[in-house]
């Protein structure tokens, strides 16, 4: 018989050892060695063993951000923030850190509101229109590595929508017209963050191809469409990069939101694709819980209006299984130990700025496409002239930027604005402190040069004509949340460029944009520069341009049409309602779940976006695709194709002129008649160096992919039998060489 203080210490024993073994794995994670520490193992299978030890809660936290004023409201843990667009919350018990991102499109955002520095790199589409993987691998190391210096170990970059729309307000964000070239720039582009310990991004998935109605529009196309343009940018870019995170984006497509579309993340991200990271959405781009989790959306942005109590209590009642929770945390662990974050985490510290401006620079000197050059008139001679006009844009000053949450805060503020008023606010012109009349006074320190606002015409016409030469900057700013309302030069810079021209011959156009532009005037000057948004160092490259120091050799990555009317849609559908949720509106997760009214856009020209539309319609562009000149001559000859696995595409080029340079030669195909294709496609390209008189053999390799068409019925690629003609030359428009050859 046992005594009642004896049984009752023995059962104190019991439930303190029970409680003891009970609290073992905790204690054990965190006094012991990590297993998801050993390096050796895959990212999938360190990710593995961090899920097994994690509670429901530390789940929840990884699947969902922290707020944003005017967006959603804010968790007490925002105070965490690096100050950058999106903040999540880590696992300290387990080792797993924070998640800092950064909207990075061309640099690292809002480093002026933080105290920081950034270096602006020119605008993606002029990156597109270097044509060089490496100058774009470059880019996104130089942003990574400002990134880690800042403390972010995320990008919000890769931007790869394709330019359906020339009239969309982001196409400076993005690659371009060709799925083929803005997929392999953005996969570069992010291969480079990547290679610095950041996680890489790539958006907006998909068909996000005008901002106008952008949280409301639904977008019609048919699958093959879609996958044969901007679907295959997407797919190209990840393949290449192996980027650990995709963002869905705001608009409907055939219906559903992108960011609840089954079609786009799971049947074809993930199983086809088999992508391993993770789907984060736009900011509040998410509408609901049980459908979004199910479509394949792993995480939500800013808030956690949808992915956080709301899908915890998802969970525990089962309306969202729990191995789909973990899938997408897994796919979040995953990426983090994937893209190093877990092992090598950000110190902030200093940049070398003047070695990013240096590659600023030399990466703008090679996207500054030179578009017109009658006479000869570039490069100048500074030894031949005695007085220059520079005349617009505020190009004493600074060259403009593009808006939006792409934009980077110019060092010393906005360039337009007097001393101490320049901060970097939304929805504003913001001009980078790099002046063209300072960049091109020294390198013409004997001439005369002299600066007009352009605001008269009549004044700025007098200037040019007591002038040996008269450049005349024009610009169209861009930006997030608003298209073009055309492709003309805002204000009234078509009638200053026809007056200056009118009275000085001599006179060079430097256009600013972050698209196409229509050029009434181009007949009447004879030089013409698109420098786009060239960034932090714009001036110092386009003077060098000017001036022959650098020689021109980017192409242009989008068509640039005569007028609007020969745009596939003349005007952009414009929504009947504009309106969001508001900071602070407890009622703000009813409305961001049913959604604005949707309106509809019909992508009826399908196959024929950029300069497939103008070959399939007979249209003749003002510049075409791939169109850009040089300072000196190319000539090619020799075209031999080799079938095979892949087929082979071989030719010589050669530098028949009198300057070193570098030529982009050029790959199309056109596909048998059978196939129901645009006459023709780029299949590939080389960017060749060459001296003066010298002779390269050329080879490109084509991806069987990009001899392909989308069987919507099976399904799948498939190549088409009978004859493919291949076309070789500087452009589109220029093919000199093309071979016939049949592929089975």
């Amino acid at each position: 018989m046992h005594s009642p203080g004896r049984t009752l210490r023995n059962s104190l024993f019991f439930l303190v050892l029970t409680v003891a073994c009970a609290a073992l794995p905790q204690l054990w994670a965190q006094a012991s060695p990590k297993a998801w520490s050993n390096q050796s193992l895959s990212p999938d299978e360190r990710a593995a063993l961090v899920l097994k030890q994690m509670t429901l809660d530390e789940k929840i936290s990884l699947l969902h951000g922290t707020g944003m004023v005017g967006l959603s409201p804010m968790s007490p843990l925002a105070v965490h923030s690096n100050g950058g667009a999106g903040y999540v919350v880590g696992v300290p018990r387990l080792g797993i850190p924070d998640i800092q991102m950064s909207d990075a499109a061309y640099g690292v955002r809002v480093s002026g509101d933080n105290g920081r520095y950034s270096t602006a790199l020119p605008a993606n589409i002029a990156g597109a229109a270097s044509w060089d993987s490496e100058a774009a691998y470059a880019y996104g190391a130089l942003i990574g590595r400002e990134l880690r210096a800042q403390g972010y170990n995320m990008t919000l970059g890769g931007g790869v929508n394709i330019a359906r729309e020339l009239r969309n307000g982001r196409n400076f964000e993005y690659m371009g017209e060709d799925p083929i070239l803005a997929g392999t720039m953005v996969g570069q582009l992010m291969k480079g963050e990547q290679a610095q310990h950041v996680i890489g991004d790539i958006k907006h998935y998909a068909l996000n191809d005008q901002e106008s109605g952008r949280n409301a529009v639904n977008v019609h196309i048919d699958k093959r469409s879609m996958r044969e343009t901007d679907l295959l940018a997407f797919e190209i870019g990840l393949r290449d990069s192996h980027a650990a995170a995709v963002m869905c984006s705001y608009n409907r497509i055939n219906g559903d939101y992108a960011c609840e579309n089954k079609y786009l993340l799971n049947d074809l991200l993930k199983k086809d694709w088999h992508f391993p990271g993770f789907v984060l959405s736009d900011w509040q781009g998410t509408h609901s819980t049980v459908k979004a989790s199910a479509a394949g959306m792993d995480h939500e942005q800013p808030g956690e209006i949808f992915y956080g109590e709301a899908m915890k209590k998802a969970v525990q009642s089962h309306k969202v299984p729990e191995s789909e929770l973990n899938d997408h945390v897994q796919r979040i662990l995953r990426s983090m130990f994937a893209s190093g974050v877990v092992d090598d985490p950000p110190q902030k510290g200093v940049v070398d700025v003047e070695e990013n401006l240096e590659i600023s620079q030399k990466i703008a000197e090679q996207t500054i496409v030179l578009l017109k050059n009658d006479h000869g008139i570039l490069p100048l001679d500074a030894s031949k002239l005695h007085s220059i006009a520079i005349i617009g844009a505020h190009s004493d000053v600074g060259m403009i930027s593009g808006g939006g949450s792409a934009q980077v805060d110019p060092a010393g503020g906005n360039a337009i604005m007097p001393p101490g008023k320049g901060a970097t606010h939304w929805a504003e012109e913001i001009w980078f402190r790099t002046s063209p009349l300072k960049a091109i006074s020294a390198k013409a320190p004997n001439v005369k040069v002299r600066y007009d606002a352009g605001t008269d015409p009549s004044i700025a016409a007098a200037l040019a004509k007591n002038s040996d030469v008269a450049i005349v900057f024009a610009y169209v700013w861009e930006s997030e949340g608003m298209d073009l309302e055309s492709l003309s030069l805002t204000g009234k810079q078509d009638d200053l460029i026809a007056k200056v021209a009118a009275s000085n011959p001599h006179t060079i156009v430097v256009v600013e944009t972050g698209s196409a532009v229509t050029m009434p005037w181009a007949d009447q000057v004879q030089g013409i520069f698109e420098a786009w948004y060239a960034g932090s160092r714009g001036a110092q490259a386009l003077a060098n341009l000017i001036f022959g120091d650098a020689n021109p050799s980017a192409k242009l990555p989008i068509t640039f049409p005569k007028s609007d009317a020969d745009l596939p849609h003349a005007n952009i559908v414009k929504p009947p309602v504009t309106s969001t949720t508001k900071d602070g509106d407890t009622d703000a997760w009813k409305k961001i779940a049913a959604g604005l009214p949707p309106f509809e856009t019909t992508y009826d020209e399908g196959l024929k976006v950029g300069y497939k539309w103008y070959d399939a319609e007979g249209k003749q562009p003002l510049f075409p695709f791939g169109y850009g000149l040089s300072y000196t001559t190319y000539a090619y000859s020799g075209l031999k194709v080799t079938p095979g696995g892949k087929v082979s595409v071989s030719f010589t080029v050669t530098n028949s002129g009198q300057r070193a340079g570098a030529e982009v030669a050029q790959v199309y195909a056109a596909l048998p008649a059978s196939a129901g294709e645009p006459p023709k496609r780029l299949v590939g390209w080389s960017k060749v160096k060459l001296n003066a008189g010298e002779i390269k053999e050329v080879t490109v390799d084509i991806d069987p992919l990009y001899l392909s068409i989308f069987n919507a019925e099976k399904d799948a690629w498939q190549k088409v039998s009978g004859d493919y003609t291949f076309m070789v030359g500087a452009s589109s428009r220029d093919l000199p060489l093309k071979k016939t050859v049949n592929l089975q």
